[in-house]
C-alpha cells in the first residue's frame, strides 16, 4: 500500500485522474447514448446508422494539433489553457444538443454531435499533450494508469448511468447533468500543476506542422517504430473484435455479456491499469512491455477453452476478468511508452500521429476475423488471435531492450 501512495499520491499524476474523466465523458453522449435518445425518439435507423459519421473528428485529430502546439492561450498556460477553453465549449454543445430534438431536427442534431466530437478530439490533443509534458520519467506509468481510470470511469457515467437516469428523468435533463459535469472538470484543470519544465512553443505554423515530422522521421527506426506501435497489441484488437458475438453465439445473453463487460469488465480494467502503472514504476517502461506482451497472451487461451467447453459462466468471467486486467496493464505500459517517445516541443503533434497509428491496428484487424471463424472456428480463431502478439514481440529488442537504461527518447 505504502508503494502505491508513493506511486500514485503527488500531485502530477493525482491530476490525470481529473483529466481523464473530462476526456472520457463527451464520447458517449455523441454515440451510444445519443443513439439511444434516438431511438426512444423513434428515428429512422438508416439516420440512426449515418450519425457514426461524427466520431470521424477522433481519427483526423492529428491536422490540428499542430495549432494547439504552436499557439499558447492568454491563461493558464500552454496546455492548461487550451484544456480549459475545450471544456467549457464542451459544455455548452452538451447543453445544446440536450436542448434540440433529435426527431424534429435531426440535422441540427447532427451539426451539435459533430461539434462536440472535434471539441473532444481537441481536448484528448492537449490532455495527452499535457501528460506527457508534466510527468516525470518514473510517473509515465501511473500518469497513464490514472488517465485510463478517470476516462473509463466517465464512459460509465455518460453511457450506463445516462441510460438509466433517462428512465426516470427527460433526455434533455440528462444531457444538462452531463454539461454540469464536464463545466465542474474545469476544477481539475485548475489546479493541476503546470510542467516543471519551461518549452519554447514552435516559432511559426510551418515549424509546428513540419517540425514534429522532421524531428520524429530524422532518428534511425522511426518507420520501424510506428510498425512497432501497430502491432503491439494487434493479438488484443483482433480478439477483441469479436469477443461479443463470440459469447452470444455459444449461449450467453445480452444480460450476461452487458452485465459481466460493463461492470466487471471495468474493474477489472481499473484494476489492470492501476497495478500496471505501479510494476512500470518499479521495473521501468521497457521491462513492462516485455511482461505485459505475453502476459496478453493468456486470455486468448482462457477464450478458445470457453469455446471448447461452452456455456460456462464461471469460466466466461474469468476470461473476460483476465483479458481486461491483462489488457489494463498492457495499456498503461504501451501509453506510457509512446508519451516517451514524444518531443515536449511538439507534444500534441507527435502524440497524435503515434495513437492514430495505434487506433489503425484496432480499424484493421477485425477486417479478416470473421472470415478466419468462417474456415476455422472459434476455439482456433482465438489461438491464431494468440499468434497477433508474436510480430510485437519480435520487435522489442530493438525497440524496448530488455537492459536498455529507462529514459526518454530524444526525437531531434
Amino acid at each position: 500500500m505504502k508503494d502505491w501512495v508513493k506511486v500514485y499520491g503527488n500531485r502530477r499524476v493525482l491530476s490525470l485522474l481529473g483529466l481523464g474523466f473530462s476526456s472520457g465523458l463527451p464520447l458517449a453522449l455523441t454515440a451510444s447514448t445519443l443513439q439511444a435518445w434516438m431511438a426512444t425518439e423513434k428515428v429512422d435507423l438508416r439516420v440512426i446508422g449515418i450519425f457514426s459519421l461524427v466520431g470521424l473528428p477522433y481519427t483526423v485529430k492529428v491536422l490540428w494539433a499542430p495549432l494547439m502546439d504552436r499557439f499558447t492561450p492568454p491563461l493558464m498556460g500552454r496546455r492548461r489553457g487550451w484544456i480549459v477553453i475545450t471544456q467549457v465549449l464542451l459544455a455548452l454543445g452538451i447543453l445544446a444538443i440536450g436542448l434540440s430534438s433529435p426527431s424534429a431536427a435531426p440535422w441540427l442534431t447532427a451539426f451539435l454531435a459533430l461539434g462536440i466530437a472535434f471539441f473532444s478530439a481537441s481536448q484528448d490533443i492537449v490532455i495527452d499533450a499535457y501528460r506527457a509534458d508534466v510527468l516525470r520519467e518514473k510517473e509515465l506509468g501511473a500518469g497513464a494508469a490514472t488517465t485510463v481510470v478517470g476516462y473509463r470511469i466517465a464512459l460509465l457515467i455518460s453511457g450506463a448511468l445516462a441510460l438509466i437516469i433517462s428512465d426516470f428523468i427527460p433526455w434533455h435533463t440528462v444531457y444538462a447533468l452531463m454539461a454540469a459535469l464536464m463545466l465542474l472538470s474545469t476544477t481539475f484543470t485548475v489546479v493541476a500543476p503546470e510542467p516543471a519544465e519551461a518549452v519554447v512553443p514552435p516559432r511559426s505554423l510551418k515549424e509546428a506542422v513540419w517540425g514534429p515530422l522532421v524531428s520524429y522521421f530524422r532518428r534511425s527506426g522511426a518507420v520501424e517504430m510506428l510498425c512497432f506501435i501497430m502491432l503491439y497489441k494487434l493479438g488484443d484488437a483482433m480478439a477483441g473484435a469479436l469477443t461479443t458475438p463470440f459469447l452470444l453465439d455459444i449461449g450467453f445473453s445480452r444480460t450476461d455479456v452487458g452485465t459481466v463487460n460493463k461492470f466487471f469488465g471495468l474493474i477489472s480494467t481499473i484494476l489492470g491499469t492501476l497495478v500496471g502503472g505501479s510494476i512500470i514504476a518499479k521495473i521501468g517502461i521497457n521491462r513492462s512491455l516485455w511482461i505485459f506482451a505475453f502476459l496478453q497472451a493468456i486470455p486468448h487461451l482462457s477464450f478458445s477453452a470457453l469455446a471448447l467447453v461452452g456455456k460456462n459462466y464461471p469460466l466466461m468471467v474469468a476470461a473476460i476478468g483476465i483479458e481486461n486486467l491483462t489488457g489494463g496493464m498492457g495499456t498503461a505500459a504501451f501509453v506510457a511508452f509512446m508519451m516517451s517517445l514524444c518531443d515536449k516541443r511538439f507534444t500534441a503533434t507527435q502524440y497524435a500521429l503515434l495513437t492514430s497509428f495505434m487506433a489503425l491496428t484496432r480499424v484493421l484487424a477485425g477486417v479478416p476475423t470473421g472470415f478466419i471463424v468462417q474456415s476455422l472456428g472459434w476455439a482456433m480463431f482465438f489461438a491464431v488471435s494468440m499468434l497477433g502478439a508474436v510480430p510485437g514481440i519480435l520487435l522489442l529488442p530493438r525497440f524496448a531492450p530488455w537492459n536498455a537504461r529507462e529514459r526518454r527518447v530524444e526525437l531531434a
